[in-house]
Order: C-alpha cells, then structure tokens, then sequence
C-alpha cells in the first residue's frame, strides 16, 4: 500500500502550487494519464482538466490555501482525506473530504465532497 499521508500531503502541495508548469510537473509525476477528479461543482479528466480546474480555484481564491485537517487514511489503493480551503495558517470557512483511487502509487481518480 501507498501511504496515504504522503499521498494526501502531495495532493494538498498540488492544490496549492501558483506555477502552472510545477502543477503539470507534479501531475506527472503523481498523477495516472487518465486521471479524473469530481465533485458537486465540477469535473476534470486527464492532467490537463485537472490542471484546469486547480488554476480556477485559485483563480476565484486568489488568498486561499488548502491544508489537511486530521489523519489521512486508506486501505489497498484507497485513500481518504480531509481538508480546509481558506486564508493561511486561519481555519478555511470551506471543507470537504476527498477519496482518491490509485494505480501503481499514482492518483487515477478522486471524488470530493463538500462537507
């Protein structure tokens, strides 16, 4: 099994990075081809959707940062985290838990949820 804390960790940092060539460098490298990430607001598939969705996020929150809120955990090629999306080092007035698939260590799919 991949650890699901430096999976959730990597995921975090990916949603966080300003630069849109480390995003696509970090979706390469942590991140299956095919790809996909849903939630209720929206959808992505391959690295280029996803990379898309990441720079309208920050787009629209331009002074937000997501940060992990508890313990990461999964089983297998399962992995569930929760997270914080808000001004730095404040708590985030959004929150959501997220389950991500993997496939040889790398995320092939996630499905958010707004909590």
């Amino acid at each position: 099994m991949t650890d699901p804390i430096t999976i959730a960790r990597s995921y975090i940092e990916l949603w966080n990075e300003r630069t849109a060539g480390r995003r696509r460098e970090m979706l390469g490298e942590n991140w299956t081809i095919d790809a996909s990430y849903v939630d209720p607001l929206m959808k992505g598939d391959g690295r280029d959707g996803i990379e898309a969705l990441i720079a309208g996020v920050q787009q629209r929150f331009p002074d937000f940062k997501f940060q992990l809120i508890g313990e990461p955990n999964g089983y297998g090629d399962h992995v569930r985290f929760s997270w914080g999306l808000g001004p730095d080092g404040a708590d985030g007035p959004i929150k959501g838990t997220d389950f991500a698939v993997l496939k040889d260590g790398r995320i092939q799919s996630v499905t958010g949820f707004l909590d």
